[in-house]
């Protein structure tokens, strides 16, 4: 990983130009250029530093350059550009070993120890249980689970968590729901609750209800809770089987129910009203009322989140003694940190962007660490067929499920998809695209290159020729195709760190179809299996590295990296 050595450099440049760089090394900004004349890595740190330093930047930059330590390193050059900046281009030697060092590392190559074991805990999809998973909750699902994935390739100790809203309102209502449309199916007369939920599914769970327990049950006058119980377990049983044939598993499905159950809600009011951040009044200290409907008539209690960046106080116990939503959240995120985990970070829906200002300053009045809580709201997502937004769907009446979307274009395609814009945008997937085979479809195109690869690879066997371990002969260096694909494939590693540190998994999805297509130059340009033994095994070599990064970079988004296919148009001749 280049990303370590880079930054030593760089501290032991400074220190030598008379630049304190005391524990700022790892905040030093670092890019990878994407013209190649600007080199394979810049800095803009001399621009950063030259006030403190009270020195020119262009004068700072020089000096660094003059101390970078080049011997031994991937380096060839430090070249000083513009005001000030550092660009830093790779040696031949760096180069020409890289695709046996990539060949050596196999499916390691891009991870390392950044994170150092640090715990995180990405809380991801946790759709409600009243109904099948949409298709914003199997953007979150491509989304956490890469996340999860990225993070445990710089090193840290990463796992994907489901929390279950298990109590409260919602699920009494879809208990009332179920029990109306079983009763419904049994010819017995029942009113159907209003808001209750009306989707087609609820008539294939009530046909699944076993018939002599549930006709039991709706002569009961607490009968709607053993609905609630049936219609919990068998729709989390569906999100999870859904979940699973998506390629998205979790460490844990947490139930907010097991909170109540334990008295973990309870003690952390206890704990809340202990840090003297809790108060009980008719009216909010800061804030008024009209927004708080929770609060209801009399005295509720409430948090002062105004003191930790709210706008408003926020009221944790309705005047009746039910606790709002608020105080089982922060009870979970509470619970998190007990866990050990030192980072959560939560994926929500595009529908709870409000609350995010209100969680982080809830988390703050429990002492929580400033940094203890990230959330990223993953975006709206539109489906479009024939260029027109598509709003129904063949089984739930009302929405695209995720079901409905893997068996119209496949797990892979939905994942790549949902992966190639940034979380925080709207996203158009366009349904007609994901089902082309052939190159406008990315996904496609980033598969057919592993294929390709493999093809070549096959081909090359069967004449007895395998990719040669030594470093690639400077004659290969020298085309441009071959020497703008290894410096992509240089890449790989910080792209890995730079996604993860950032959050940013749209960025796997966008390098691989950079990738692609440089494999594709250099394969239009390089013949691989020539005549010539030597020449071939090197450009074999080129060509297997190129495969495992994109195979790498496959399985960080939890898609599959095919060894066969074919573009439409040749399983058509």
């Amino acid at each position: 990983m280049v990303w370590p050595t880079l930054t030593r450099g760089l501290a032991e440049a400074l220190r030598a130009a008379g630049i304190d760089v005391a524990d700022r090394v790892e905040r030093i900004e670092l890019q990878i250029p994407r013209e190649p004349d600007h080199g394979d890595w810049t800095t803009n740190v001399a621009l950063t530093l030259a006030r403190e330093a009270k020195r020119p930047p262009r004068a700072i930059a020089e000096a660094v350059a003059k101390a970078f330590p080049l011997a031994g390193g991937p380096f060839a050059a430090v070249e000083v550009a513009g005001p000030g900046f550092l660009n830093f281009r790779y040696g031949d030697a760096f180069l020409a070993a890289l695709p046996a060092r990539i060949a050596s590392d196999g499916t390691t190559f891009g991870r390392s120890e950044f994170g150092r074991g640090t715990a995180c805990l990405v809380e991801y999809v946790s759709a409600n249980p009243t109904g099948p998973l949409n298709v914003v909750n199997a953007r979150a699902a491509a989304v956490g689970s890469t996340l999860v994935r990225l993070l445990e390739a710089i090193g840290h100790r990463a796992e994907g968590e489901f929390y279950v809203n298990d109590a409260g309102r919602q699920v009494d209502l879809l208990g009332a729901s179920l029990a109306a449309r079983f009763a419904e199916r049994a010819g017995i007369a029942r009113a159907f609750p209003e808001d209750g939920y009306q989707g087609a599914y609820l008539r294939d769970l009530a046909a699944a209800l076993p018939e002599a327990e549930a006709r039991a049950a709706l002569a009961r006058p607490d009968g709607t809770a053993w609905f609630r119980d049936a219609a919990l377990e068998r729709v989390i049983e569906w999100q999870r089987r859904d979940l699973e044939a998506y390629g998205v598993t979790f460490a844990r499905w947490f139930r907010e129910s097991s909170l109540h159950a334990s008295g973990a809600v309870d003690e952390t009011l206890r704990a809340l009203e202990a840090r003297d951040v809790v108060y009980r009044a008719a009216r909010p200290e800061v804030g008024g009322d009209e927004d708080e409907p929770e609060a209801a008539q009399g005295e509720a209690t409430w948090l002062r989140t105004s003191r930790f960046g709210d706008e408003k106080d926020r009221v944790l116990v309705r005047a009746n003694g039910v606790p709002t939503y608020l105080l089982p959240d922060i009870a979970y995120h509470r619970d998190k940190r007990a866990r050990g985990f030192r980072h959560g970070i939560d994926i929500w829906g595009p529908d709870h962007h409000g609350h995010i200002t209100r969680m982080q300053a809830a988390l703050a009045a429990l002492g929580a660490e400033p940094d203890f809580l990230e959330i990223l709201i993953a975006q709206q997502v539109n489906l479009l067929s024939g260029g027109q937004p598509v709003k129904m769907s063949k089984r739930a009446g009302e929405f695209i499920t995720l079901r409905d979307l893997m068996d119209d274009v496949g797990a892979d395609c939905a994942k790549f998809f949902f992966l190639m814009r940034s979380t925080s945008a709207h996203l158009d997937f366009d349904l007609d695209l994901a089902k082309r085979q052939n190159d406008e479809n990315p996904a496609f195109y980033v598969q057919y290159a592993h294929a390709r690869i493999a093809s070549v690879l096959r081909y090359a066997a069967e004449r007895g020729l395998a990719a040669s371990g030594e470093a690639t002969p400077s004659a290969e260096l020298e085309i441009p195709e071959a020497r703008a694909l290894i410096r992509k494939l240089a890449t790989f590693p910080e792209l890995v760190r730079g996604a993860a540190v950032m959050r940013e998994p749209h960025r796997v999805p966008t390098y691989l179809v950079e990738t692609a297509a440089a494999f594709h130059r250099f394969y239009h340009a390089c013949r691989v299996v020539t005549d010539d033994a030597a020449r071939s095994r090197a450009r074999l070599a080129i060509a297997a590295a190129a495969r495992q990064v994109i195979a790498n970079g496959l399985a960080l988004m939890g898609v599959s990296a095919p060894e066969r296919m074919e573009r439409a148009a040749e399983a058509a001749t």
